[in-house]
């Protein structure tokens, strides 16, 4: 699991309650906490998930939150074509953000590489065709029509809630369970 822009493995509510249940069904998971998470740069986000996953499997699902779907992304497509994974799980995932999401100059300054820079969806896909990206309705951070950019570039199942906004009090979401199992 990738946590989101300063975020932490105990931030969000779901991530506790989603390794509790995981461990009770036997499956080993790892919530990673990235570096820098006020300041999350593409390739430093990239550079330690490639020196921290070690292993990867055909029954392996990445699950991220917020930037944490973007740093997954870019993470798989640098893997070597030949590795397949069984998916991936994106919860408030983006690839633009509404203009309340910014406090400030620096954050937009933070977010312009992550909405700037391409995604090599095919090379993604090489690596799996098995997507669920989940998004609220009431988001104040994302714009609801990304649900649309993930199943257009990457085929994902897409989810709709309500009254979520950024998943970040959210305390379980079953659907997640659903899809691994």
């Amino acid at each position: 699991m990738v946590h989101g822009w300063e975020g932490s493995p105990s931030s969000e509510l779901w991530f506790k309650w989603l390794k509790q249940e995981l461990l009770e069904m036997n499956i080993k998971i790892d919530i990673l906490e990235m570096p820098h998470p006020k300041k999350p740069e593409i390739g430093e986000w990239v550079s330690y998930l490639m020196n921290t996953v070690k292993e990867i499997a055909e029954e392996t699902y990445f699950v991220g939150h917020s930037i944490g779907c973007q740093a997954i992304m870019r993470y798989l497509e640098k893997l070597p074509e030949s590795i397949e994974i069984a998916g991936c799980v994106f919860v408030a995932g983006w690839f633009n953000l509404k203009e309340e999401s910014y406090e400030g100059e620096e954050d937009r300054e933070i977010a312009k590489p992550w909405i700037e820079t391409p995604i090599s969806f095919e090379k993604i896909k090489d690596h799996t065709g098995n997507f669920l990206a989940i998004f609220s309705k009431d988001d104040p951070n994302v714009p609801v029509s990304d649900s649309e950019l993930f199943k257009e570039r990457l085929g994902a199942k897409i989810i709709l809630k309500d009254d979520e906004e950024h998943f970040e009090e959210t305390k379980e979401i079953p659907e997640i369970l659903e899809f691994i199992k």
